[in-house]
């Protein structure tokens, strides 16, 4: 087990405008989980194939411990990784599957067995070991894929989406099990995903990525009720946090659609004038009666038994057929309670509290208040 530690990464794809990873400053600490999570394209499997010394470090260096591991060979690193697909031997049983690169390293027999029986223990294939792999569930086989990794007991995990191809189901459940056999082996883990809720219900920290730059590392919840920016704020949660153009009006508020929103103290400024204001959908409550509130009009009801999810556009906003060619209509979305009785078509007040408005500006991006 050691530190990870990305100094100024960069990897630039031949005939490529720009870096697929810019220069990526991030610390993975000894038997920490860290998730890297953006949209397709932000650079988190490349900073992953970095690591692992599929992809080349074009500028800047890459640690494990005390060691420069930048030009050194992929076989050298002492890290296991675990693929989107299974990539098992179809003609070889579970066993042989999980032994095969200690068989290759050249591990007695004995040794061999020994670490295998241990990681089925751990993944619950005791009873599966003779098997081949056209006889296993899907996620037999990713835990299949996971033992291989485990029996090599490496300084670090490498995992590159490796739920991508399960069910919603057993998804949520094999996640579970990853998250809970990492914190058991305390083995240092880099994880990738594309998915926010499996990032925010796995790891020790999350590392946001977007267009190959790093915009914000931190534990889940920090993430979750302080994004750094606009699109932190709007990539984590689900669903996600609702973002508003609003102006200020230079006297602690902000109008949006001719509402005016009291901002959380002390009140942001920004350069231009103009904001985004972010609002978690929990965050909302309908207005009572004669209570000021941001008008909307309800298109859909996602009932969900105790809760209900609201989905509206603004009031004020324009129609459809009034609005520019390709400009989608403005939506929010609010967690109401699922008695309140809401019907498409009906019109109601949404109010929040100052302290629960994010702020953010328009231009750059970035935190504000809130």
């Amino acid at each position: 087990m050691a530190q990870v530690e990305f100094v100024k990464a960069s990897h630039v794809y031949p005939g490529a405008g720009r870096a697929a990873v810019d220069e990526l400053s991030l610390t993975v600490e000894d038997g920490e989980f860290m998730v890297l999570v953006g949209p397709s394209g932000c650079g988190k499997s490349t900073s992953l194939r970095m690591l692992a010394g599929l992809e080349e470090v074009t500028t800047g260096s890459i640690r494990i411990g005390d060691v420069d591991i930048t030009d050194v060979a992929p076989k050298d690193r002492d890290i296991a990784m675990v693929f989107q697909n299974y990539a098992l031997y179809p003609h070889l049983s579970v066993a042989d599957n999980m032994a095969f690169a200690l068989k290759i390293a050249g591990v007695a027999k004995a040794e061999r067995r020994a670490r295998v029986q241990e990681a089925a223990r751990m993944l619950d294939l005791v009873d599966v070991l003779d098997r081949k792999p056209r006889a296993l569930s899907g996620g037999q086989r990713q835990r299949v894929a996971m033992g291989r990794a485990i029996v090599r007991q490496p300084q670090v995990f490498c995992m590159d989406e490796p739920l991508s191809n399960l069910d919603a189901k057993l998804r949520v459940s094999t996640r579970t099990q990853i998250a809970a056999l990492q914190r058991r082996l305390g083995t240092t883990t880099v994880y990738v995903t594309h998915d926010q809720v499996e990032a925010m219900t796995m790891g020790d920290r999350v590392a946001v990525m977007k267009d190959g730059v790093l915009q914000q590392v931190d534990t889940p919840l920090a993430l979750y009720d302080r994004p750094a920016n606009a699109f932190v704020a709007g990539f984590i949660g689900s669903p996600s946090m609702n973002l508003l153009s609003g102006v200020l009006d230079g006297g602690g508020a902000a109008v949006v659609d001719g509402h005016a929103f009291a901002l959380p103290r002390p009140a942001a400024s920004a350069p231009s004038g103009s904001v985004i204001l972010g609002i978690r959908p929990e965050d909302w409550r309908v207005a009572g009666a004669g209570e000021s509130g941001y008008p909307v009009t309800v298109q859909v009801v996602e009932e969900l038994g105790a809760d209900a999810y609201l989905y509206a556009t603004p009031a004020a906003a324009p129609d459809v057929a009034d609005r520019p060619a390709g400009e989608l209509v403005p939506q929010v979305v609010a967690r109401v309670d699922g008695r309140a009785g809401l019907t498409p078509g009906q019109q109601v007040r949404l109010a929040v509290v100052p302290e629960r408005v994010h702020v953010f500006d328009a231009e750059s991006g970035r935190r504000l208040a809130g």
